[in-house]
């Protein structure tokens, strides 16, 4: 990837459910996940997954980003403050949670925009197809890999535990 994408991504930021703005900057040197979640979802037992993956590799350069979704089957139905207390509450999540984005259509959030772009799904479209669809991104900034909804999380932690240095 060239480095003008990279950059790009450096230069995009996250809305925090405080309303706070997380600057990707902030994330350069570390490896992340980025997955479109939804509380009413059949794939929402994923979360648990994703804690786990938190838990085991966040101290060693992993961040998880949650980025909560309405735009399928509205299964993200609720406030900010609703869908952190839910993730909390059923699943333990101490990841970060953003704000609740759109990730298809001309209000899309620009990191989606962003993602999308940089790896495509099936057959070049650059459409989320559902909720937890995730992103593999590299520590200098290059989407690596896109993954189906249906691919567990515990199934990516190979292609996580490749970018992390050894475990000490």
């Amino acid at each position: 990837m060239n480095s003008i994408n990279t950059q790009h991504w450096f230069s995009l930021a996250a809305k925090q459910m405080d309303g706070s703005s997380l600057p990707i900057e902030s994330l350069r040197g570390r490896v992340v996940l980025v997955v479109n979640v939804a509380s009413r979802c059949g794939f929402t037992p994923q979360y648990k997954q994703l804690q786990e993956l938190h838990d085991r590799y966040s101290s060693r350069g992993l961040t998880i980003l949650a980025f909560p979704c309405n735009q399928f089957g509205g299964q993200e139905p609720g406030e900010d403050t609703q869908i952190l207390e839910f993730c909390s509450t059923n699943y333990g999540v101490t990841f970060p949670v953003m704000s609740k984005v759109q990730v298809n259509g001309p209000q899309a959030d620009p990191i989606y925009v962003h993602l999308k772009k940089q790896s495509p799904g099936l057959l070049g479209s650059e459409a989320i197809k559902w909720n937890f669809t995730k992103f593999l991104i590299d520590q200098n900034g290059n989407v690596l890999t896109r993954y189906a909804s249906t691919t567990s999380p515990s199934d990516i932690a190979r292609d996580i535990e490749k970018l992390l240095p050894p475990a000490a």
